[in-house]
């Protein structure tokens, strides 16, 4: 029999039984707790979940702003051995319906900014059987579900010791769009955690119990749950939980108040606070700023640095990993490339027959390591088509330099990653393509004046009809979420195709840079 290991005990309980409970676990607007507050709260909300019925391996999802409550309730319902599914917050009530489907998730809990959503949600969702309440959300559920206020789940009651888990017992569920485009649930296993929070955060960003993490990116990312999860509880640190839309004025405020010690985000987030003039000081607390979620170009990075004086690394991870697999370390950074493999990963460059390329020939990049997923739920031939044995395609292409550092040359395939969230094109032609305005349509992505990609939309117009290009995006917004709708519409003639009539991808995308004088607009925040 294996040993058992459950994620929950190792983030909190262990923490406490070092004596170190009377610690600051979480701090931030939504209300702060010590590590022995944090256990009493996770116990007594694994109480509830027992109580109400759910049992070890059945999925629960939160549609959750970041907040104590939301990480309470994640690492409760792995304590009971139970499946947490965060997910995005940006999703609308129909992909959040298909999400709640896919998962067959028992349990749901909400907090008020998503009740909408999730009403919408659960009037397709017949398998969801009970519903929780955060924060006195308002939600008008069917009669086949049960509703709990958040209070009644954490109620002062005994709860039950750490379900015997082992480090191969599945742990949580992050949902992805991945290198195919339509939702995808990747399955992490409990040793995943200990794995990613003793590689890149113990040995790059060398997290210790004095740290105060900050992450732009929310829980509901894997690089977000590693960032303000995982991370720091691991180590004894403090997370700083912030439940607003993350902004430059937000940011603003969390480095004042709460004086991170390390700050995480993504590159459209870093132009972003370069352009709202964020002062100098709001980053005096930080000693070290993470990137990753898309490539941060070597002008970005030397604008952050020259201007806040604190070292930023950027690294490459994947929702199948977990968290960041190729970084850059402190003292040794590299602009323009994504670093070398963290301690403990295995990267390759190969070309279209599998063999390894040379340093300096570009090839498809795979990874193995100790933290990758176990595959994806209910999707057999994807899962397939994703590993070569141990070793995971990313859908990267990448070049690697003699002495060990890797560069991104781009996708593999034509995935987006606009603000470090995956856009499949096709999503989004399929939505454009409802409007009667549109008879053509292709998606692809055009760099902003950060060298940072957006997707455009390349639209042939309907026979007599008028293309209206806000009318578009709104069309876009209403149906998906927002961070997919396209930056610009750009009318064509036609659309340039094969000889079979396939579409050329990378020559609309020549097209639209050419049609484009000046770079796409960047927005002034990350969503999300």
């Amino acid at each position: 029999m294996p040993e058992s290991f459950n994620a929950s005990w190792y983030l909190v309980d262990r923490q406490v039984e070092l004596g170190h409970g009377d610690r600051p676990a979480v701090a931030g607007p939504g209300g702060s707790l010590t590590y022995g507050e944090l256990a009493r709260a996770v116990n007594q909300a694994a109480g509830g979940l027992t109580t109400i019925g759910l049992r070890p391996e059945e999925r629960i999802v939160l549609v959750t702003a970041d907040g104590p409550e939301m990480l309470v309730a994640l690492l409760a319902a792995m304590r009971i051995g139970a499946v947490p599914v965060p997910v995005s917050t940006m999703y609308t009530g129909g992909e959040l319906a298909t999400i709640l489907r896919d998962s067959r998730a028992r349990v749901v809990v909400v907090t008020p900014q998503f009740a909408a959503a999730m009403e919408q949600a659960l009037a397709q969702a017949s398998e969801v059987g009970h519903l929780v309440l955060v924060d006195g959300a308002a939600v008008s559920a069917p009669a086949s579900v049960r509703v709990w206020p958040w209070e009644a789940l954490v109620a002062d009651r005994a709860g039950p010791e750490p379900y015997p888990t082992w480090e191969e017992s599945p742990a949580f569920w992050l949902y992805t769009s991945g290198t195919t485009g339509s939702p995808k649930a990747a399955m992490h296993r409990h040793g995943d955690v200990r794995a990613v929070a003793e590689t890149y955060g113990a040995q790059v960003l060398q997290v210790c119990p004095g740290d105060r993490c900050f992450s732009v990116a929310k829980l509901f990312f894997a690089y977000g749950l590693g960032n303000s999860g995982f991370f720091p509880l691991a180590a004894g640190a403090t997370t700083v939980l912030d439940p607003a839309r993350p902004t430059p004025e937000t940011a603003h405020r969390r480095l004042t108040e709460d004086r991170p010690t390390l700050f995480f985000a993504v590159p459209t987030f870093y132009a972003a606070l370069l352009d709202a003039e964020v002062p100098p000081a709001a980053f005096e607390s930080v000693r070290l700023a993470a990137s990753a979620g898309e490539p941060l170009p070597p002008d970005l990075y030397r604008r952050f640095t020259q201007r806040y004086g604190v070292e930023l690394l950027d690294g490459l991870g994947s929702t199948e990993a977990l968290h960041i697999f190729i970084s850059n370390r402190p003292g040794q950074v590299r602009p323009g490339t994504s670093g070398s493999p963290v301690p403990g990963y295995r990267v390759r460059v190969v070309d279209e027959c599998g063999a390894d390329v040379p340093a300096g020939v570009p090839g498809a990049l795979l990874v193995a390591g100790p933290s990758l997923t176990t595959g994806y739920w209910c999707r057999t031939d994807t899962t397939r088509r994703a590993f070569l044995g141990e070793w995971l395609r990313t859908g990267d292409t990448y070049v690697a330099s003699e002495d060990g550092y890797y560069t991104c040359l781009g996708r593999s395939d034509d995935m987006i990653k606009a603000g470090g969230i995956w856009v499949s094109p096709t999503e989004v032609e399929q939505c454009l393509i409802e409007h009667p305005a549109v008879a053509q349509v292709a998606v692809v992505a055009v760099p902003d004046e950060h060298g940072l990609d957006k997707p455009v939309a390349c639209v042939v117009p309907a026979k007599g009809a008028t293309v209206d290009a806000d009318a578009l995006i709104a069309h876009c917004r209403e149906r998906l979420a927002a961070y997919k709708r396209p930056r610009q519409v750009l009318v064509v003639d036609d659309l340039p195709t094969t000889a079979t009539g396939k579409l050329r991808r990378f020559a609309v995308r020549e097209l639209a840079r050419q049609r484009l004088s000046t770079p796409v607009a960047s927005e002034a925040v990350v969503t999300g």
